[in-house]
């Protein structure tokens, strides 16, 4: 498609205007302003000549695998047949479907390389396909009168997978921790709770390790060497109610639970442990019986990935209920999920209390940091400040809810969501070297 751009429609009226406004003044001087007409036309036609054709111009996409929800990503699009054309930048701006960001233009400039390569950004925002339909490219000729645009249809079909960038800190904390990596046992105390070895009492172990039964046989002083339990049992619950469908920076709240909960499982599979996962709204929606070795990891991957966003409210009772029912032994819970003040939480309190009594709870939530600012804003004006007071009393529910879990025995971790998977895995290698499992 080739079109006037508004430089030369401004240049076709003004000097069509001035040629009027000559006539008006000098009626002989009508050829001159005819004239001028004719030269914007010409000058047109001469920069649709020189710019480069859309038929000899051959566009090739190169689309990623996959994408990852809130890592930013690109669409690689090559550009041949510009030959030596005048033509100095070209505009190239993908046609998405999905839930992706809104595609932004990408400029390409034509330095005389051949092809032209750009790359435009792909960013997904939920998990899902994101389709590729088209590039659209936009140039124009040397002179700026003339504007071409091309659509080059693509038809590809990119899936936005859970964020895996957290395994990689998960990585690093956990080969860091060689109780759970099996390499040596650890004496320090409360680092483990299953018996590994006796050795002899030296000074500066623990006194309470030292078995005084075996002491008293062998006549000398005997410390029990501990490691780490394995095979604890853990469940991901993930509420998928209308507030865990809430974007945080751009990124639902729901998306970043998974992205934590697969960082914390990949450290449990590795550390011998078995993991499951739930998922919850006003119902059960998914139930994945907890499995062991680091294949599990894979289909436990899948089936959260399939999560869908609820739009209902999250009902605690039923839930809370029906996963206590499936579970046969004693399991650590990491439920992910989100409450709005104190009267909405008195149900999912009444729930937890019973299933704290019987497993052991991480009960996480994400910091949104708009509430922070908002907290901490100056009150220039009568609105801020009202913001400011409801932010401040929002924090506060917040805090009594979780004053009151703690209280449970529920372990609690607000956390910002930039580092939600760190002080979860933190969390829980705290829990199972003290052996609270």
């Amino acid at each position: 498609m080739i079109r006037p751009t508004p430089f030369a429609a401004a240049l076709f009226a003004a000097t069509q205007t001035g040629g009027l406004l000559a006539m008006v003044w000098r009626p002989e001087s009508w050829p001159v302003s005819a004239g001028l007409g004719l030269l914007t036309l010409t000058l047109y036609v001469i920069d649709v000549a020189l710019s480069a054709s859309s038929r000899r111009l051959v566009v090739t996409t190169k689309a990623p695998a996959h994408l990852h929800v809130g890592v930013p990503s690109w669409l690689g699009v090559a550009l041949e047949g510009v030959g030596g054309v005048a033509t100095t930048t070209f505009e190239l701006l993908a046609e998405l479907t999905g839930t992706a960001e809104e595609p932004r233009p990408t400029q390409a400039p034509n330095d005389g390389a051949a092809p032209i390569e750009a790359h435009l950004p792909l960013l997904a925002l939920r998990r899902g396909p994101v389709g590729v339909e088209a590039v659209w490219i936009r140039w124009r000729g040397p002179f700026g009168l003339a504007q071409k645009t091309l659509r080059t249809p693509v038809g590809a079909t990119i899936q936005a997978l859970p964020d895996m960038r957290g395994l990689r800190s998960a990585a690093i904390r956990f080969d860091a921790r060689e109780a759970l990596s099996g390499v040596k046992p650890q004496h320090q105390i409360g680092e483990g709770s299953e018996f590994e070895s006796l050795r002899d009492y030296a000074p500066g172990l623990d006194p309470r390790q030292i078995d005084w039964k075996r002491s008293a046989k062998h006549r000398k002083l005997l410390s029990k060497e501990l490691t780490i339990e394995r095979n604890h049992h853990i469940v991901l619950a993930f509420d998928t109610g209308h507030l865990t469908g809430e974007p945080i920076d751009g990124v639902t709240r729901l998306d970043r639970a998974i992205a934590a909960g697969l960082a914390l499982a990949w450290v449990s599979l590795r550390a011998g442990d078995l993991v499951g996962a739930f998922a919850f709204d006003s119902s059960a929606r998914f139930f994945l019986q907890p499995g062991r070795g680091m294949s599990w990891f894979e289909r436990l991957r899948r089936g959260v990935g399939e999560l869908g966003y609820g739009v209902a409210e999250t009902n605690f009772t039923l839930a809370l209920a029906e996963l206590n029912v499936r579970l046969k032994r004693r399991t650590l819970i990491v439920l992910f999920t989100e409450f709005v003040d104190t009267t909405t939480a008195e149900l999912m309190l009444e729930s937890l209390k019973l299933t704290s009594a019987r497993h052991a709870v991480v009960f996480v939530t994400l910091r949104d940091p708009e509430l922070a600012a908002l907290v901490e804003a100056t009150p220039e004006n009568f609105v801020k400040a009202a913001q400011s007071v409801v932010a401040h009393d929002f924090q506060r529910e917040r805090a009594i809810v979780m004053e009151r879990l703690h209280r449970l025995g529920v372990h609690c971790l607000d956390a910002p969501p930039q580092n939600v998977s760190t002080r979860l895995i933190d969390r829980y290698l705290s829990i199972k070297e003290k052996g609270q499992l």
